[in-house]
């Protein structure tokens, strides 16, 4: 038991240290703030202070309306993030003061891959509000963990088993609990595509759209409707190229099945076949 305090113990001071502190992010926050408004040719007003909405969501908020091309912020975004380490995944939401609607997002993921508008979108002369949304990854040196569990071997074989396999395993597929898309198995709650061969992973937006199409096979799938029920449905504005690029992806991972096929219907969406 003593060993298990300790270990936890570590590794919360091993990720304390990692934090950022809340004053570099402040920092950070407003240098973005001041690079937006000198893009927009606003070298007078002033950024407000930052304020922090939540444990990982700050709001830049700024003295007077201006007016931007939308491919500005996310560059200022990425280039500040990537020099100052600040945060590899994160989304930004970009609302109008009065009735705090979005006018504008996108969202930086490595896991569930990048959605950005597209690019070229020049927004009026109005009072912004940016909310930033850092998501946090925990971080620690698993050489340090290795040097706090050598000192308590003598404990023996048995301990150092108990201690040694904290691996995830991975969950175990209810077998009758599929939806059968020509020779793969699509086991929704588990977000995993199966043959006989390989199992592939699906990210959750990819099982969202996958789910969709797979209760209307045959049918039309308006954009709007996935456009809707994957993003808007969780405040995330986008565009109808964000579903082009996912079901492009979806067309590859079930591309070993020359069967299942994404047809694009112009003006409308997409049908979804399997022959």
């Amino acid at each position: 038991m003593m060993v298990i305090v300790i270990l936890i113990a570590a590794v919360s001071f091993i990720n304390k240290k990692n934090e950022i502190p809340e004053k570099h992010i402040e920092v950070i926050l407003r240098e973005i703030g001041h690079h937006l408004l000198h893009s927009a040719k606003d070298d007078s007003s002033r950024v407000l202070p930052i304020k922090k909405l939540n444990e990982n969501t700050y709001q830049i908020s700024f003295q007077k309306n201006f007016s931007f091309i939308a491919d500005s912020l996310i560059n200022i975004v990425e280039r500040e993030f990537k020099k100052n380490a600040l945060a590899k995944d994160y989304i930004v939401n970009l609302k109008n003061c009065e009735q705090k609607e979005t006018v504008f997002a996108f969202e930086i993921n490595d896991k569930a891959g990048n959605l950005t508008p597209c690019k070229g979108r020049k927004l009026e002369t109005a009072c912004y509000i940016i909310e930033i949304e850092l998501l946090h990854k925990n971080k620690f040196n698993p050489f340090w963990l290795l040097l706090l569990i050598i000192p308590f071997s003598f404990i023996g074989f048995y301990a150092k088993d108990k201690f040694r396999k904290k691996e995830e395993t991975p969950a175990i597929l209810d077998d009758t609990d599929f939806i059968q898309l020509g020779n793969f198995k699509f086991y929704v709650d588990n977000n995993v595509l199966k043959t006989e061969e390989k199992t592939i992973t699906l990210s959750e937006k990819e099982t969202k759209a996958l789910k969709i199409f797979a209760n209307n096979i045959n049918q039309i799938v308006d954009r709007e409707k996935l456009m809707k029920e994957i993003w808007e449905d969780e405040g995330i504005v986008v565009i109808s190229r964000n579903v082009d690029v996912l079901v492009s992806k979806l067309r590859k991972k079930l591309s070993d099945d020359t069967a299942i096929k994404f047809i694009n219907v112009h003006g409308r969406g997409y049908k979804f076949i399997i022959e």
